[in-house]
């Protein structure tokens, strides 16, 4: 008798921990990427670089306008770190670095455009217009 309630006061533990992890390991991983990534592009002085590049591609301007008037509120995330852990969640870790690269190392048309797909067809059409207006307010500080 006393085996059993030791073994299901086990069982329940390891649950307990399961279960937090489940919950909690999403919000550590997308806390440190968001970290990271905002610390290399600000001391790299990347950010000004996107923001230039962004500024001069037309087709891209335009992708932004279009969070310009968009009531955030009522969108799935509305900071940077509740977008990254959506992100995360959706994509593996290897997309992300090669979406991260590309961005840095510049890219071509074709790149931008196969990026844009890989979001459309992972994201939902509120997530893409949370990420429009998100860019949109990054770009306007």
């Amino acid at each position: 008798m006393r085996f059993i309630k030791v073994f299901f006061s086990i069982i329940v533990i390891i649950l307990i921990i399961g279960i937090s992890a489940y919950y909690f390991l999403p919000k550590l991983v997308a806390d440190q990427v968001m970290d990271k990534v905002a610390v290399e592009l600000q001391d790299s002085g990347q950010l000004e670089t996107i923001k230039n590049e962004i500024n001069n591609d037309p087709q891209l301007q335009a992708f932004i306008e279009e969070g310009k008037n968009v009531d955030s509120s009522k969108l799935p995330f509305q900071t940077k770190e509740e977008a990254t852990r959506v992100l995360v969640k959706k994509f593996n870790v290897s997309d992300l670095k090669d979406f991260q690269t590309k961005a840095k190392n510049g890219m071509t048309a074709e790149e931008k455009q196969e990026i844009f797909s890989k979001l459309e067809n992972t994201l939902t059409e509120e997530e893409m217009l949370a990420l429009k207006v998100l860019a949109y307010k990054e770009l306007s500080k």
